[in-house]
Parts: structure tokens; C-alpha cells; sequence
């Protein structure tokens, strides 16, 4: 049963059943206002739904169409073709239908949410505030009421009468309050059934266009569906007949891969592992390269790739193959092992000083307030970077081409790790191996000021060219020193990365690193006192340190070792084919080491000797190039030798010998001024000068 009409009439009575008919009517409105409130907050929800869908439906749609099929081989099929484009079409159709969800959303707006808010708050708000207006009235008149019911019947007649009069009009007052209310609250009630619904029904036409819209863009779709569906069918198809034949080409194959093997324009190709050294006390890493040889142009090169890091390519490097030689099985401490040695040609010359100072000149016009503008270590591939700004730089057809305070190709941090790698490819440190020892002695004790006396009379008796090339280096870390607070480079910091670039001991052993903070606290002195160092005389009284280094008595003296720097990169084969003409390694017929094969007609004419690197099942390979200048197998005939002078070894590499000492099989080392032989079965390095050949 519904609600009970509100007669006017019954405003004159008040009733007990007239408020409740009022109570009635009041509770459905209160009733519609809530079904409002919800129906509004669900609207705004479906809203945000349709938007939330329409960015995702978008995506989704950006994404059918950014994709692309790749085919296999030179060519496409008109059936994959079609495939390929089915994505961009898919994507076409959402892009409409997003078009269309996006008016459905702005009508949702305009349709539905406005006209209930509207209603809510104009004709729901109107009866809450007439409702108030009533119930006041209603308290005061029952108060007004019960007050006259207690007025003394002693008052004078007039009195009375006033009162009576009050009592009246207030009365009237709310009779006319009352009929006001009960009309508005019939009026809300039939109002509320087109105002409310009318909204509803315009939100749902919208949907139904909607959808209508979208079935018609289905409609137009459909007949490009089926051509795809054709097409799907025939590349299906194609594959059900080609998979046989490629399942029996794959087991032809595995059963006889030889037979098979693909032609390649590479003689060989295949991975390897480099062993990269890092500056003590860190040890070494083995890094995977893909390296890929071509016979014709005798170009060996290498890249970098590890599959760990998603696939990641490095730079490539590039070297010229000169010929293969083999070395005897003993003289490999590892399977599969071989290595390459690399005699860098930094010299202090006139490009090496050009080089110094292209780099400084660029360092202090660029970013000398850069953070961290020397750095330790560098990664792979900032360390590939260097290498070829300073191969750049090496050459002096390219040298003066390379604009370092202008280019962007060449970053700060780049050209400083430049700066340092061409440093300690030096032959020897600037601070020489001879004075290593005499550095460390006043780092380890002393005043301050007697060590910067002690190194100041060491410098001055470096070579001049090392003292030339230290006083510039130095001069520029002092200025980099300065913006210590933008940059981080604190005389401190920078002699943690100069130690042992300016002061790399002769040896790596563990004293030698336990050193290595004595080494920065020299270059600290450097930095710090410079102007007293550089340009004034030591005092001539300053006694002269004591020699860390002691030949045993009327000896020789011994030539300093590792006269030129190399670098030194064991390669471990992880697979690696090696193709020659007769698919095997012939022996060479001037070369006096045993079986070689050249891979070059001629044999450069040799700069200094050197032993030669490995390669796969013994045979080794020598490679020539820019990086790689200077390598060569001058190989003098076996021959005997004796001790003319008592050696002590200083390293596990070398030989301990007596005067009269019988030497065999005596070669030049690659270390100049040393030779390598046998003695008692061991070989091992021997100073050229203590010996006499037979």
C-alpha cells in the first residue's frame, strides 16, 4: 500500500494520524535522498571506470599497433602481410570504440550526475529546510499552548484576553506553516518520479547508442575479420608442410654437422675469454668476447658481450694478424689457454707531452668543478672509450685532428681516464722503478717538513723529461684540488688515484701493495708543496736517501725490468674455429721455434724481441696493429751461456745462479737487457750482462 494523501484539512486538526501520515511521507524522502546519494556516488564511480578503461583500452590499442610481425628471410607473403597489419587494424577498431566510450562517459556527466544533483539539493534541500520551519513552529506552538494553560485565573480580564489573542494568532501562524509543508511534501513526491528517472533514462539511451555504435563498427569489421581469418588458415598451413622438412634438415644435421656447417665469410669466429687485470690490490676478471677472424684481410676482432647483463654488446676491437706460431706444450699454465701481450708505445716524447697537455688544457677549461673528475676505476665500456681517444691521440696524423675542449664525442671523466692510462703505459712509472724505493722511505717516518725536504731532493734527481712531465701533472692536480668542494678531489682523494699511476712498483707483491698508501702520501706532498718542489733547488747538505736496491758485489748493475709496459691478456678458447688453407697448422720454414704457419708473406722486421703469445691446441698468435705496435718473434738460435757474476732472484720468474753457471737454451727475453734460459732444468730470466754467450 502506498503512502496516504495529505489532506489540508487535517492541518486544522493536527491529529495523532495526521503526523503520522506526515512521518510518512517525511521517511520516503529521506529514503529517495539516500537512492540519490548512492546513485550519484555509483555514477561517479562508473565514470572513473569508463576512463580507467579507456586508458587501458588505449594502451592496449598504442600497443596492437607499435608491434610488428618480423618474418623469416628476404621476403613476405601476401598472407603475412595481412598478419602484420591485422594489429594495426585491431588497434584502429578499439581507437573508434575508445572514441565512443569517451561520449558515454561525458554523457554520463551531463545526463545523469548534473540533473540528480541538481534535484538533491534544490527540491530534497527545500523540504529539509521547510521540515525545519515546521517542527519549530510545532515546539512553539504546544509551548505558547501549555504556558497559557498555566496563567493564574486571579489576572484581570484583560490580561486574559491578550493572552487569548497570542494564543490565536500564533495558532494561525501555524496552521498556515503547516498547510505550506504538507503541500511541498506532496508536490517532492510526485515531482521525484520524472525528475529522478528522466536522468536515468537519458543515461541509458546514451548507452544504447553506445553499444549500437559499436555494433556497427563490428559490423564493418567483420568482413575484414574473416579475410584474416583466411589468411591465419593459410600460414598455418604453410607451416604444417614446411615444419616435416625443417625437423629433417635439423636431425641431417645433427646426425653429420660437418657436412652442413653454413658458409661464413669469417675464417674463424667463435667466444673468448680475455682475463683483464685491474690495478692491485683487486685482482683479475675474466670478460666474454665474441672474436671473429677473416683471412684475406688478416682482421682479428673482438667484442665484448655478456649474456647476463641482457645481452649487452660492447665496443669492437680491431687487430691485424701477422702469423701463428707454437709454442711448446710446457710453457702453458692453463688448457685451452693462450696469451697476448701488448707493448704499448708510450714514451715521454714530444706527443706524449702533446697529449698531457691537449688532455689538462681540456680538463681545466671543461670541468674542473665536475664531480668526481678522476675516478679509480672505469667500466668496460668507458675503458673501450679510452682506448680509442688514445689511439686517436698516439698517432700523430690524428693528434692535432682531435678537439678535446670543444667536441662532445669526448666526455671530461674520459679524457682524464685517458689522461692516466697513457701515464701508466709509460715503459716506466714517472717517478722511475730506480727512486720507487727511495720515495717510500721518508712517506714511512719523518717531520713533515723533512719529507717534503726528502722528496723534494728526489724529484730533482729524476731524468729531466719525468721531472718536465711530473711538474706539469702535478701543477694541474693542484688546480683541481682547489674546487675540492664541487668536484670531491681533495689532494687526499687524488693521491689515492695518482699513487699508483705515478708510483707503480716493479713488482706486484703484497709489500709492494702494503705501500700503496705510502705512495699516495708522496703525491699528497707533491700537490701540496709543488711550488717549493718545482721551482727551487733542494738543499745541496740534504743527505742523499739510501738505495732500497743492492747488486751483489763487483756486479754489474742489473737493468731495471719491464723496460716497456705491456699488457698482458690470457684468452681462454670457449669456442673457437681455426680454418687455414690446408685446415692445419704447417710449419714454417725460417722460423726456428718448431712448427708455425705465416699468415702474411713477409715477417716485419723486428723492433725488439719478444716471446710469442698462444693460441688454441698450442698454436699462438701475434697480432699487429695500432694497439698492438711493435710485436714481433726476433728469435735468436738456441745457444749456451755462462755466469759471469753471482745473481740472487728477485722473483719467482727469474734464475739464482753461481759465477760458471751453464745456461741452455738461450733466448732473448722480450725484457730488454734480459735473456731467458734453462739452468738445472728450470727456466726462468737472467740479466744479460752477467753472462757470457759460448
Amino acid at each position: 500500500m502506498g503512502l496516504q494523501p495529505l489532506e489540508f484539512s487535517d492541518c486544522y486538526l493536527d491529529s495523532p494520524w495526521f503526523r503520522e501520515r506526515v512521518r510518512a511521507h517525511e521517511a520516503e524522502l529521506e529514503r529517495t535522498n539516500k537512492f540519490i546519494k548512492e546513485l550519484l556516488k555509483d555514477g561517479k564511480n562508473l565514470i572513473a571506470a569508463t576512463k580507467n578503461l579507456s586508458a587501458a583500452q588505449r594502451k592496449f590499442a598504442h600497443s596492437l599497433r607499435d608491434f610488428k610481425f618480423e618474418f623469416i628471410g628476404d621476403a613476405e607473403t601476401d598472407d603475412e602481410r595481412y598478419i602484420d597489419a591485422s594489429l594495426h587494424e585491431f588497434s584502429n577498431f578499439l581507437k573508434n570504440l575508445e572514441e565512443q566510450r569517451e561520449i558515454l562517459a561525458l554523457s554520463v556527466t551531463e545526463t545523469l550526475i548534473k540533473p540528480l544533483e541538481r534535484f538533491r539539493k534544490e527540491q530534497l534541500g527545500a523540504v529539509k529546510e521547510e521540515k525545519k520551519k515546521f517542527d519549530k513552529e510545532t515546539e512553539k506552538n504546544y509551548s505558547l499552548l501549555e504556558k497559557h494553560l498555566n496563567l493564574s485565573a486571579k489576572k484581570k480580564e484583560l490580561q486574559l484576553q491578550e493572552a487569548d489573542n497570542q494564543v490565536e494568532q500564533n495558532r494561525k501562524h501555524f496552521y498556515e506553516l503547516s498547510l505550506e509543508y504538507v503541500c511541498k511534501l506532496q508536490e517532492i513526491q510526485e515531482r521525484k518520479k520524472f525528475e529522478c528517472v528522466e536522468p536515468v533514462l537519458s543515461f541509458f539511451q546514451g548507452l544504447f547508442t553506445f553499444y549500437h555504435q559499436g555494433y556497427e563498427l563490428a559490423k564493418d569489421f567483420s568482413h575484414y575479420k574473416m579475410a584474416l581469418q583466411i589468411n591465419i588458415q593459410n600460414t598455418r598451413n604453410r607451416f604444417e608442410g614446411t615444419r616435416s622438412e625443417v625437423e629433417e634438415l635439423m636431425n641431417k644435421i645433427r646426425r653429420n654437422p660437418q657436412e652442413h656447417k653454413r658458409a661464413n665469410h669469417f675464417t674463424m669466429e667463435g667466444y673468448l675469454y680475455v682475463q683483464e687485470k685491474r690495478p692491485a690490490p683487486f685482482g683479475s676478471s675474466w670478460v666474454k668476447h665474441y672474436c671473429m677472424y677473416r683471412k684475406e684481410t688478416k682482421k682479428f676482432s673482438m667484442i665484448p658481450f655478456e649474456h647476463r647483463s641482457g645481452g649487452k654488446v660492447g665496443d669492437e676491437e680491431f687487430f691485424v694478424l701477422t702469423y701463428c706460431t707454437k709454442r711448446n706444450a710446457d710453457t702453458i699454465d692453463r688448457r685451452f689457454c693462450f696469451d697476448l701481450e701488448n707493448y704499448c708505445c708510450a714514451q715521454l716524447d714530444k706527443i706524449g707531452f702533446t697529449i698531457i697537455k691537449k688532455c689538462i688544457s681540456a680538463v681545466e677549461t671543461r670541468g674542473n668543478d665536475q664531480p668526481s673528475l678522476f675516478v679509480k676505476r672505469v667500466n668496460c665500456g668507458v675503458s673501450s672509450k679510452v682506448q680509442r681517444l688514445l689511439s686517436l691521440l698516439m698517432d700523430s696524423k690524428t693528434c692535432n685532428e682531435v678537439d678535446l675542449e670543444n667536441s662532445v664525442d669526448w666526455e671530461v671523466k674520459t679524457i682524464t681516464s685517458a689522461m692516466k692510462q697513457y701515464l701508466r703505459s709509460l715503459p716506466e712509472p714517472l717517478m722511475t722503478y730506480e727512486l720507487h724505493g727511495e720515495f717510500i722511505v721518508p712517506a714511512k717516518s719523518g717531520s713533515p717538513e723533512s719529507r717534503v725536504n726528502a722528496v723534494h731532493f728526489l724529484v730533482h734527481k729524476l731524468p729531466e723529461k719525468n721531472k718536465e712531465m711530473l711538474e706539469i701533472l702535478v701543477k694541474h692536480l693542484a688546480n683541481v684540488s682547489k674546487h675540492a668542494k664541487r668536484n670531491l678531489m681533495t689532494v687526499a682523494n687524488l693521491g689515492v688515484v695518482f699513487g699508483p699511476t705515478l708510483m707503480r712498483p716493479q713488482e706486484e707483491t703484497v709489500a709492494a701493495i702494503m705501500d700503496l698508501k705510502f705512495q699516495n702520501i708522496v703525491v699528497e706532498i707533491l700537490i701540496e708543496n709543488h711550488e717549493k718542489i718545482f721551482k727551487t733547488l733542494p738543499d745541496a747538505t740534504f743527505p742523499e736517501p739510501i738505495s732500497m736496491s743492492v747488486s751483489p758485489p763487483n756486479a754489474p748493475p742489473r737493468q731495471s725490468r719491464r723496460q716497456g709496459q705491456r699488457i698482458k691478456r690470457p684468452l681462454a678458447v670457449y669456442n673457437l674455429c681455426l680454418e687455414l688453407d690446408d685446415g692445419k697448422i704447417s710449419p714454417r720454414e725460417d722460423t726456428p721455434t718448431g712448427s708455425t704457419d705465416s699468415l702474411s708473406s713477409q715477417s716485419p722486421t723486428p723492433a725488439f724481441s719478444s716471446s710469442p703469445p698462444g693460441l688454441l691446441d698450442g698454436n699462438h698468435l701475434i697480432l699487429d696493429s695500432g694497439d698492438l705496435a711493435g710485436w714481433t718473434t726476433n728469435l735468436v738460435a738456441h745457444r749456451k751461456a755462462r755466469a759471469v757474476y753471482p745473481c740472487e732472484a728477485e722473483h719467482s720468474s727469474e734464475l739464482s745462479f753461481q759465477i760458471g753457471a751453464i745456461f741452455e737454451d738461450v733466448q732473448f727475453s722480450r725484457e730488454p737487457g734480459w735473456l731467458e734460459g734453462t739452468l738445472n732444468g728450470k727456466r726462468g730470466l737472467i740479466p744479460q750482462n752477467y753472462v757470457q754467450f759460448l
